[in-house]
């Protein structure tokens, strides 16, 4: 804010004393060096050519202006060409008392005219449970989706769950030959823990199958894999399924309700949810069936093996298979028929798939194909591209069984946080249920704050026992310091809000901080341009930082001055308050206490 009122009035001052129109957007403020007196720094080298004179003269002059006619602006100073403005006392506390008096300062009200974007995100498998690939997927995802409406686009918040293929048939065929009818209900285990069991149970009978077939016969692996008994079975439930034979649809669906009832308490404790659930078994029929319109307009061809691709050559791309010549679709042809529906169902303005950056060709070609298919946002798709997330320990593999489970994960960190908190005794005064609540939010909010940080392009490795810490760039290090600043505002005494503070002259370190909590809106419109949750995160611990340094320097309940007390008491809570808005944005809580 105080940037564009600087950048403006320079701007009138340059046309006024020069008679030259020079661009606002042009001229960008900087916070002045800390060796120098001031609060911004306007370099006025861009304006030598309109003013004919000397850069010192130059900044002169504009200093001048700046005084007489912009209220923020008290006095000022030239070094070298280096416009040094010092901002006016009264200006500043208003601008706190601006912020603090807008619940919803840094959010843009979404309208009946604001437009739609749809965001999806998860994308499960529904043959094993969410995995720490998945937690990262879904916070990025579910952060998006609010910051997005923060910035007031209207939101949609979207699911496809892939739970038809081959995949979903090794874990049927699995249970069935050696589940020996267990249920989530006489196993004690969640759905999706209990499928993921016999899709790892399948790979690991497959695999002694072919390293037999190899030793037996001689064969290499790759003969040996295309005579695998049980592979064939595999392929045969999944014709099956597609002719719709009752038996195996019958298995799919029950366990596929399994699974669904897992996921759907792995995604409450993790706090993401949806508003529209769409399913690639309803989806990929209607794939083929635009597949088809577009062969028939000419879009698409046909091979002589009866296969639809599509040439893409023209685009710098190349061949895409979308039907195979027996008619089964592939997954390209699964996302056209899921965005058929989905243009059916909203007034989509802008589409945002959250998905990681090996697919990065794939929504290279879906975008094409659906602008040639007539979808309006189809050539505009976003392909939020994300990095991948592993362990210190290195990579991880489902069909192993060596993924870090989500729930696993969620428990350790919560567990993880039980134990800080014995060793610190800070939260015995608390009841059991209380105590619980608070080390979930910790637990959690360090989870997804150590995911969210990271730039989401970048690959990143998740260390648990790094994330949980409470000093440094931490989740709890930013809850600490929120639950910090409600301690004091409990023991407050004072009329915050009836008392006038106009008068007071912040110091350096409380202008800071002002200026900080100022730039929360403009850090909320990047976050929503540049789809990054990683700047909200590391804004709100610089903002978290400066509080503390300034705690640490100055005192605010046994401050003797009853003006600048009640002033430090609103600028505390006002930052309260920007680090609880910021970290909502990053789908984390802040407990009271800590």
């Amino acid at each position: 804010m105080i940037d564009s009122i600087l950048s403006q009035a320079t701007a009138q001052a340059v046309k006024e004393l020069y008679g030259v129109d020079f661009p606002a957007e042009k001229i960008v403020p900087q916070t002045t060096k800390k060796e120098f007196e001031g609060n911004e720094t306007i370099v006025v080298f861009p304006f030598l050519k309109a003013s004919h004179k000397a850069p010192d003269a130059t900044a002169q002059e504009i200093g001048d202006y700046l005084v007489a006619h912009c209220d923020a602006v008290e006095k000022f100073n030239v070094i070298k060409g280096f416009l040094n403005i010092t901002i006016r006392p009264s200006f500043w506390t208003g601008l706190l008392n601006q912020v603090a008096g807008s619940p919803n300062y840094g959010f843009t009200p979404v309208t009946d005219d604001s437009q739609l974007v749809m965001i999806e995100y998860s994308s499960p498998n529904t043959n094993k449970p969410l995995h720490l690939g998945h937690v990262r997927n879904n916070l990025l995802g579910y952060s998006l989706s609010r910051i997005m409406h923060a910035c007031g686009y209207k939101v949609v918040k979207t699911n496809i769950v892939n739970d038809r293929g081959i995949h979903i048939c090794k874990s049927m065929l699995a249970w069935l030959k050696w589940g020996n009818g267990a249920t989530p209900q006489s196993t004690g285990k969640k759905g999706d823990h209990l499928i993921g069991d016999y899709y790892v149970e399948f790979d690991k009978h497959y695999k002694a199958e072919v390293k037999q077939l190899m030793t037996e016969q001689g064969l290499s692996q790759e003969e040996a894999e295309k005579q695998s008994a049980l592979m064939q079975e595999a392929r045969e439930m999944l014709r099956k399924w597609e002719e719709g034979d009752a038996e195996v649809r019958k298995l799919w669906s029950t366990m596929n309700e399994w699974v669904y009832a897992g996921f759907d308490e792995t995604y409450r404790r993790l706090g993401v949810d949806f508003d529209k659930i769409y399913y690639e078994s309803n989806t990929y029929l209607e794939g083929k069936e635009k597949v088809m319109e577009g062969l028939e307009k000419g879009f698409f061809y046909r091979k002589e093996d009866g296969s639809v691709w599509a040439d893409l050559t023209a685009d710098g791309l190349d061949q895409k298979l979308l039907l195979r010549s027996d008619g089964t679709s592939v997954y390209m042809t699964q996302d056209i028929g899921t965005a058929k529906l989905r243009y059916q169902d909203y007034p989509i303005d802008k589409m945002i798939y959250v998905v990681g950056n090996e697919q990065n060709y794939h929504f290279q070609v879906l975008s094409l194909l659906l602008d040639k298919l007539g979808f309006k946002w189809g050539k505009d798709l976003i392909h939020f591209s994300y990095g991948m997330v592993e362990l210190p320990e290195g990579k991880m593999k489902s069909r192993e069984g060596t993924v870090v489970d989500a729930d696993d994960l969620m428990d350790e960190m919560i567990g993880t946080a039980r134990q800080m908190s014995d060793e610190r005794e800070s939260l015995k005064d608390l009841t059991e249920a209380e105590r619980d609540d608070v080390l979930r939010m910790i637990g959690l909010g360090a989870l997804k704050y150590f995911i969210l940080k990271v730039d989401p392009r970048k690959n990143m490795t998740f260390n648990p026992k790094e994330s949980i810490d409470f000093n440094g760039n931490t989740g709890p290090f930013v809850q600490y310091t929120y639950a910090r600043i409600q301690s004091i505002l409990r023991k407050c005494q004072d009329d915050i809000d009836g008392t006038d503070i106009s008068t007071v002259a912040p110091n350096d370190k409380e202008t800071a901080l002002i200026q900080r909590l100022i730039d929360f809106s403009a850090t909320v419109a990047d976050a929503g341009k540049n789809y990054s949750p990683a700047l909200i995160a590391n804004y709100v611990y610089d903002l978290a930082k400066e509080f503390n340094q300034f705690y640490h320097d100055y005192s605010i309940l046994r401050e003797e001055d009853a003006l600048v007390r009640v002033f430090r008491l609103k600028l505390a809570r006002t930052v309260g308050q920007i680090i609880k808005r910021a970290v909502w944005l990053l789908g984390m809580e802040v407990p009271e206490r800590m």
